[in-house]
């Protein structure tokens, strides 16, 4: 093969992949967005739980001082249900919380006990605390992979637009000429040019970034997105699992009332088993029985592995019975990749990184799509609908969106703490700020909406140190003198981010409307001078 048709089979493929990475990024990069943005943020879910929460004013404890004080709380409050569950505090959230699962009904015609209503415990006392009903971080981290659609279907749509990710950055790589030498190509005013360049920046300045957790975001959700294996091999999927990762003592109660041991030595002997490790869950089963059972659970936040070991005692002796088998290879795999995409082992620094990296990826795709109306937009010529749609998509997306994350931090300390079902209004407040101010948009001329919405959504986010100051006690001076470092970081954060948004905004006026190109006349090429010259002497 000649040295030109191989570049012509080069040439050929990196069109096919730009081809590829143009139309999959397309279809579904408005979702990606939304993905990047609130996973971003879900790195730092429990510190978000807890600034919307800030009644909650907890002093940290030892693992052991909190399941003790919990257990204590529920001998006291249910002693004679089927399982507890206590979920013990770390040096991200303060408070114990419990749930006590109710022994069913011995009569098959009777219905369903209600569910009961997960505590919050003060880990020191043992006693209930109070605070204002709220999804907090976990709202938008349940968004990040389920999109607010019901089960499954919205897992489902994020795995679709997961693998157009890969697909994108696969494609992307191939398609890049000037890999490393694009990294340091930023220029302002051009254009399309601009946008191409910010496009390679923001891509591969992370580029490893975004293909671990657009893959391990996949192979978190593997088993739903293909579960032939399991289906071929096992009657139940129940089976699967149990193979996989060990099955729960499930043994009934014998009906001979025995004491609980201490729940304390237990967790100690836990923790120094783990050489370390954090207790993190303690499932205690037939509490006060004969056949009583603890299980207490590894932290993840101590290993890269997020499916932490289990260790099962007895209820009755403080007996070590069993522990959880030493995980195959693929489950080991694939524990890691979903540590690597949660982040939970991450310390402050790693974290931050974590959210900046994040950034970069909902960047990557917010420049992706505007470089596609960039490319097509003609000066003077009428844009066709797709290009329309895509316009105002980028505008409700990109945006938006921040407005409408804004607008649930804001509703949190608006709504009133002790109205019933304020949790659900502070969801709402985001999807009507979100596709609200998505409509008013469509009503603006497109070189007014992108400034505007950006302004509005700046605005949100500035106002949030401010309505914070407000309607707590906790506001930025009063979190100065304190030493409240949660909440000095959470004004801080908003602040920057108001800033980022109100850079963009301000960038948006500076757009000037391409200039119109005239069409020249065309004129007739000029005749020979052989010919003139000819013409000239006939005329003679």
């Amino acid at each position: 093969m000649s040295k030109v048709e191989e570049m012509d089979g080069a040439r050929g493929l990196r069109q096919s992949m730009a081809w590829i990475h143009t139309w999959l990024g397309l279809l579904a990069g408005w979702i990606l967005f939304a993905m990047f943005l609130t996973g971003t943020a879900s790195y730092f879910r429990p510190e978000i739980t807890r600034w919307m929460q800030p009644e909650l004013r907890l002093a940290p404890v030892t693992p052991r001082q909190a399941a003790e004080s919990a257990v204590a709380h529920m001998q006291a409050t249910s002693p004679d249900d089927e399982q507890w569950y206590i979920y013990l505090p770390d040096d991200r959230t303060v408070e114990t919380r419990i749930f006590a699962l109710a022994r069913p009904n011995p009569d098959p015609k009777a219905p369903p006990a209600p569910r009961r209503p997960e505590i919050r415990l003060d880990p020191i006392s043992g006693e209930p605390v109070t605070a204002r009903e709220t999804r907090g971080g976990e709202h938008f981290y349940r968004f990040h992979f389920q999109l607010q659609l019901p089960h499954p279907w919205g897992r489902w749509l994020a795995g679709l637009c997961a693998i157009f990710m890969l697909a994108a950055i696969i494609s992307g790589v191939v398609t890049h000429k000037r890999f490393f030498a694009d990294f340091f190509m930023l220029r302002w005013n051009k254009g399309q040019r601009s946008w191409l360049d910010a496009h390679n920046v923001s891509a591969v300045l992370a580029l490893p970034f975004h293909a671990m957790i657009t893959y391990t975001g996949l192979i978190t959700l593997v088993v739903m997105y293909m579960p032939w294996p399991a289906v071929a091999n096992y009657a139940k999927p129940a089976g699967f699992f149990a193979e996989a990762y060990g099955r729960d003592a499930d043994d009934p109660a014998s009906g001979r009332a025995v004491p609980l041991a201490p729940i304390g030595p237990m967790v100690d002997a836990a923790a120094r088993e783990w050489q370390g490790g954090r207790p993190r869950t303690i499932v205690i089963r037939n509490p006060n029985d004969g056949a009583a059972t603890v299980t207490i659970l590894r932290s993840s936040a101590d290993q890269l592995n997020a499916r932490g070991a289990s260790i099962t005692y007895s209820g009755v002796t403080g007996r070590k019975l069993s522990a959880s088998p030493a995980p195959g290879a693929a489950i080991a795999t694939a524990g890691v990749m979903l540590g690597l995409h949660l982040g939970n082992f991450a310390g402050p620094v790693l974290r931050w990184t974590y959210f900046l990296l994040g950034l970069t990826g909902a960047a990557m795709v917010g420049t992706g799509l505007l470089l596609w109306t960039a490319k097509r937009r003609k000066p003077g010529a009428k844009p066709f609908f797709g290009f329309r749609l895509v316009e105002r998509l980028n505008i409700s997306a990109i945006a938006c969106l921040p407005a409408g994350m804004a607008a649930f931090l804001l509703a949190n300390r608006l709504i009133p703490a002790a109205l019933p079902g304020r949790e659900a209004l502070e969801v709402k407040a985001m999807y009507w700020t979100w596709f609200g101010l998505a409509a008013l948009m469509l009503l603006r001329p497109v070189r007014r909406a992108w400034p505007e919405a950006l302004t509005l959504s700046a605005a949100a986010f500035l106002s949030l140190p401010l309505v914070n100051s407000a309607t707590t006690d906790r506001g930025l001076f009063a979190s100065l003198r304190s030493g409240d470092t949660l909440f000095l970081s959470f004004d801080a954060a908003m602040i920057a981010i108001g800033a980022l948004l109100a850079f963009g905004a301000w960038r948006a006026t500076r757009v000037k409307a391409a200039p119109v190109r005239k069409r020249r006349m065309m004129t007739p090429p000029s005749p020979p001078l052989a010919s003139v010259m000819r013409e000239t002497v006939d005329v003679a």
